[in-house]
């Protein structure tokens, strides 16, 4: 436990509407500064210009001059940017204060530059960083092996007072309706989901899929197979409440995977089991447990994806038992359990305002 005044300076890309309550109750607990830089966007919704805690923008190149300031009693950075985690690192490691990484990698992407660069760069910074605060098992795992020297697992969490409370107007596409949500990304896997939903016995007017997010395909879709669009969080949840399954069909790609995909913690909220590959980071993670709160099948397995649709489909019984059992277990991904988790780090590190999480 420490005494020292100065904030914390985290460092991400951006705070989408479901991080804010998640950086206030961190703010509650220690003290942060958010340093937000534009960057490629990993969420389906866009950041907020005014997080509700201490905040500035800055530039990438700006990171290390601001971690390296001696302003702050630690610093800690995402794993988004190209720019930002080597800035913090080496800023922190300028200013003499304790370096924590927020790592959402369960595996390295296997480009070129990241075989040359960031691989042999991220291994130092696993072994170097004072403390690691992970998404969750999957990444805590991948992190040991890598020589992390101090663990903390700070689970992913939505605001479950919004996405638990009833909707206001349920909206229902089908008899069995299924829903996937995201934002055009080749390793969400809108490809093999659609190639299962043909292979289904599902069809319309009993059976509908829709489609809510940006799309780049503009080729016609298979019948009942509805592109949505962006919605509002109020629209959202309603359709989450109109639907009977969430499919995530995310797949694995050289240039990245699905670190977690925080539609599962919203949809489950609402009482709504979820069809997921093992790509996604929610499965991988412990919230999408086979047969518990949804199914799980083989990434790239259009075949099994469509098996478990048509299960679905046919199985009410199941669908009810896997929503319930989802509704209980997403309730401790709560805000709170996230900040005792990057406060653990935190106290790993030596930097931690509480003694206890």
């Amino acid at each position: 436990m420490t005494t020292d005044p100065r904030p914390v300076l985290l460092v991400t890309n951006l705070a989408p509407p479901d991080r804010v309550g998640a950086f206030a109750a961190l703010h509650e607990r220690e003290g942060i500064e958010l340093a937000l830089f534009t960057s490629r966007e990993h969420h389906a919704t866009s950041g907020v210009s005014d997080p509700g805690v201490p905040h500035r923008h800055v530039r990438e190149t700006q990171i290390f001059k601001l971690a390296a300031s001696g302003a702050y009693r630690a610093v800690i950075c995402g794993t988004v940017g190209r720019a930002a985690v080597p800035g913090a690192w080496r800023g922190a490691r300028r200013a003499g204060v304790p370096f924590i990484l927020w790592s959402a990698l369960w595996d390295h992407p296997r480009t070129l530059s990241w075989r040359i660069a960031g691989v042999p760069l991220m291994r130092r910074i696993y072994r170097d960083a004072d403390a690691i605060v992970t998404y969750g098992p999957h990444v805590t795992a991948f992190v040991l092996q890598h020589g992390a020297r101090a663990v903390a697992e700070a689970p992913q969490a939505v605001d479950q007072s919004f996405w638990a409370a009833p909707a206001t107007e349920p909206h229902r596409l089908a008899p069995f309706t299924a829903l996937a949500v995201g934002r055009a990304a080749r390793y969400k896997g809108e490809p093999e989901l659609l190639t299962a939903w043909r292979k289904s016995e599902l069809a319309p007017p009993a059976a509908a899929l829709g489609l809510v997010g940006a799309r780049k395909d503009s080729a016609p879709l298979p019948a009942g197979v509805r592109a949505i669009g962006r919605a509002t969080q109020e629209q959202l949840r309603n359709l989450y409440a109109g639907s009977d399954v969430l499919v995530m069909s995310a797949i694995d790609t050289k240039q990245a995977n699905e670190p977690w995909g925080l539609v599962a913690n919203e949809a489950m909220a609402q009482g709504l089991p979820v069809l997921a590959t093992d790509a996604v980071g929610a499965a991988a993670g412990g919230l999408i447990r086979h047969e518990q709160t949804g199914l799980v099948v083989p990434a790239g397995d259009t075949d099994a994806l469509a098996a478990a649709l048509d299960r679905l489909a046919r199985d009410e019984p199941l669908r009810r038992r896997l929503g319930e059992a989802a509704r209980t277990h997403v309730s401790a991904y709560s805000y709170d359990a996230w900040a005792a988790g990057m406060a653990h780090g935190l106290r790993l590190a030596g930097c931690s305002r509480s003694s206890a999480a």
